[in-house]
């Protein structure tokens, strides 16, 4: 099946224009809304996504029409091609049906591929600044070395010869938290 996506910013915009060119595409069923491309929710765009299957394909005049900003339109693109949706956007004349579509897929998820690894490095580098101003601790640890369970965890350990899985199901430590704090322990005891 072959769905249109016609969208318009405001109210007193047309989508004539972009009904015409799905239209002379040959599209099954065309689905269009006036709201701003800026709004995250995108009621009949979000239907459409979540209701094409395999093989469907989807038509828009412009890339814009799906949304804004180039991490949310690469997400989209993945999204569909995962779930082997094929898009066409007319005016830059990209269709995934055909090699030359694809390979502009494969191109556009290469960005997408970078750019999250660009943010997890300056995640990280971020975090290791924080932590040498001493702004960053992490996670709260959820069992300190004074919380009941885990004492009672460690002191089972010490005076009996039940497993660290038993250890686990006794006192609700996970098991392995409780292979942590042994590590640690016995990190302290070479001291």
């Amino acid at each position: 099946m072959i769905y249109g996506y016609a969208r318009v910013s405001t109210k007193d915009q047309n989508l004539e224009t972009q009904l015409q060119q799905l239209e002379a595409f040959g599209i099954n069923e065309v689905i269009s809304e006036k709201i701003s491309g800026i709004v995250p929710k995108k009621t009949k765009l979000d239907a459409l996504l979540h209701d094409l299957k395999e093989n469907d394909t989807l038509v828009v005049t412009r890339m814009d029409r799906l949304g804004r900003n180039t991490v949310q339109l690469l997400q989209l693109v993945e999204a569909l091609q995962e779930r082997q949706v094929d898009l066409v956007v007319l005016n830059m004349g990209i269709d995934t049906r055909t090699p030359t579509g694809k390979f502009f897929l494969t191109i556009m998820a290469g960005f997408s591929e970078l750019d999250r690894t660009m943010m997890k490095e300056k995640q990280a580098a971020g975090i290791q600044l924080a932590k040498k101003k001493g702004l960053y601790k992490g996670r709260p640890k959820k069992y300190t070395h004074t919380h009941a369970g885990i004492k009672h965890a460690l002191d089972l350990r010490k005076t009996t010869f039940k497993t660290v899985k038993e250890i686990s199901q006794i006192t609700g430590v996970s098991e392995a938290t409780l292979y942590r704090r042994l590590k640690e322990n016995k990190g302290m005891q070479g001291l």
